[in-house]
C-alpha cells in the first residue's frame, strides 16, 4: 500500500514537474511572439516565420550539407581534444616534475583564453581553412578533456593495479584490462562535456574560418538581414544537439560507466 502510494505521488510529481517545463516554453514563445509583434521581421522573426524558414531549410539539400560539415568537424574536434587532453593529463600524472608547469601554467592559460582570441589568431596563422576552424574547437575542447582525464587518472584504484601487475607482465594488458575499464567513466564525463561546448564553439569557429557549416549559414543570414534564418539555423541546432545527445552521446556514455 505504502509503496503504491509513494508511486502515485512520484507520478504527480513527475507530471507537475512536465507541465512547469512544458508551461514556460509556451510562455517563452507567447512573450517571443509579442514582442516580434511591434518589431520589424527584419530585427525580430516571430515564431511562425521561424517555423517557415526552418522547413524550408529542411527541404534544401545545401542545408543537410552545412550539417554534415559542422558535424563532421565537432566529431574530429572532440576525437582529437580527447587525445590532446589524454596526453595532458598522462604527462602530469606519470611526470610529477611536469606537474607544477602544466597545473600552474598551462592549464590556466588554455581555461582563460577566450574564445575569439583562439578564433582570431587561427585565422592569421592559418588563414581561412578547415584547419582552422578544427584549431579553434580542438584548443577550447582540449582543457576541460585535461582536467576530467586527470582526475580520473588520480583516483585509480593502485592496488587494483598492482594485483594486475602480479598477473601478468605485460603492462599492455594491465592497461587495457584493469586502468582502463576504471578509467572510462571519466571518459565518457569527458565526451558528454566536450559534446555540450563543442556545438557552442561550432558556429563561433565557423564564422571566422569557414565558408560551409551552420556557423557560415549563421553569417550569411546576418549579411542578409535574414533574421529568420539566424534563429531557424539556431533552433536546427538545438534539434541537432538533442538528437545526438538522445542517439549517440547518451548510449556511448552508458557503456562507458
Amino acid at each position: 500500500m505504502a509503496v503504491t502510494t509513494m508511486s502515485r505521488r512520484e507520478s504527480r510529481n513527475s507530471l507537475g514537474a512536465r507541465l512547469v517545463a512544458d508551461g514556460a516554453i509556451v510562455l517563452a514563445i507567447g512573450a517571443w511572439w509579442l514582442t516580434a509583434r511591434d518589431m520589424p521581421v527584419f530585427v525580430l522573426p516571430d515564431p511562425f516565420a521561424t517555423a517557415e524558414r526552418l522547413l524550408v531549410l529542411l527541404g534544401e539539400w545545401e542545408f543537410y550539407g552545412h550539417v554534415l560539415y559542422s558535424t563532421v568537424r565537432l566529431a574530429l574536434s572532440i576525437v582529437a581534444a580527447l587525445l590532446f587532453g589524454a596526453a595532458i593529463a598522462a604527462t602530469a600524472h606519470f611526470l610529477p616534475a611536469s606537474g607544477d608547469a602544466i597545473e600552474q601554467r598551462l592549464m590556466p592559460l588554455l581555461n582563460s583564453f577566450p574564445t575569439v582570441g583562439w578564433a582570431i589568431l587561427a585565422v592569421m596563422w592559418f588563414k581561412i581553412s578547415e584547419f582552422s576552424v578544427l584549431f579553434i574547437q580542438v584548443m577550447i575542447l582540449v582543457p576541460f578533456c585535461a582536467v576530467i582525464l586527470r582526475q580520473g587518472l588520480d583516483q585509480l584504484d593502485h592496488e587494483l593495479i598492482e594485483m594486475g601487475r602480479s598477473l601478468t607482465q605485460s603492462r599492455w594488458q594491465v592497461f587495457t584490462r584493469v586502468a582502463l575499464p576504471m578509467l572510462m567513466p571519466h571518459v565518457g564525463s569527458a565526451l558528454r562535456l566536450s559534446y555540450g561546448v563543442g556545438w557552442k564553439i561550432a558556429t563561433v569557429a565557423e564564422l571566422f574560418g569557414a565558408d560551409t557549416g551552420l556557423g557560415y549559414l549563421m553569417q550569411h543570414g546576418q549579411i542578409t538581414s535574414d533574421s529568420a534564418l539566424v534563429f531557424a539555423t539556431a533552433i536546427s541546432i538545438v534539434i541537432l544537439f538533442v538528437l545526438g545527445e538522445k542517439l549517440v552521446i547518451e548510449p556511448l556514455t552508458r557503456r562507458a560507466g
